[in-house]
């Protein structure tokens, strides 16, 4: 028996299907009486852009790892494992930078981490327990990601097509694709894949009721 924190990656595609995928899991889960359980989506880090004006925050490659701040991911993560409370911050997608706001996350014992890129960061990799990777064809997520970004994140339905040719599709290919061979289970169809869910659920399940 152990008390040590397991923490599950998810990447994948933008709109594979990852953060529906973590969501039912969890509710999945939850609906066990089993609340042990938290969710951080790599969405939040990334880099604050303040010192940038609105013209150079919509030339940046959001698909780039380097456009992650990883190492303050990393160290959340290892002081949630050290049972420290952690500051996600929170980012605003119609205006290219961080929130003043951050949210309070507090240890659990199971934590899913999300995010388009966790795979291509080695120290992040070593932090996961079991990494996850959805499958999805890029053809279902680009139109998932065009009703996301127009209707939830203030987008013009032109900017998203432009963005998706320009960085987004080029970007798979060159780092998220790539990344797949360090996960441990691949997963096609993200959160409608239903045996999937059933079989994490269960382990998940396992782990909190040690």
């Amino acid at each position: 028996m152990t008390n040590k924190t397991i923490i599950i990656g998810i990447a994948g595609a933008s709109a594979s299907g990852k953060t529906l995928l973590a969501k039912t899991l969890i509710e999945r889960v939850s609906a066990t009486g089993n609340d042990d359980i938290g969710l951080i989506c790599e969405d939040s880090y990334y880099h604050n852009q303040d010192h940038l004006s609105m013209e150079e925050r919509v030339q940046v490659n959001y698909d780039s790892p380097k456009s992650k701040e990883f190492d303050l991911l990393c160290d959340h993560i290892e002081a949630l494992i050290a049972g420290e409370t952690v500051q996600v911050p929170q980012y605003d997608f119609v205006n290219h930078t961080r929130f003043a706001d951050k949210i309070e996350q507090a240890p659990k014992k199971v934590i899913i981490i999300e995010g388009i890129l966790l795979f291509t960061h080695r120290r992040l990799r070593k932090l996961f327990d079991v990494k996850i990777y959805v499958d999805t064809a890029l053809d279902f997520c680009f139109i998932r990601r065009l009703k996301r970004d127009v209707g939830e994140r203030g987008r013009t339905m032109d900017s998203v097509i432009k963005q998706y040719e320009e960085t987004v599709r080029p970007s798979f290919y060159k780092f998220i694709e790539p990344s797949k061979k360090h996960a441990d289970v691949i997963i096609p169809g993200g959160g409608e894949n239903q045996v999937a869910i059933d079989v994490l659920s269960t382990y998940v399940t396992k782990i909190l009721d040690k």
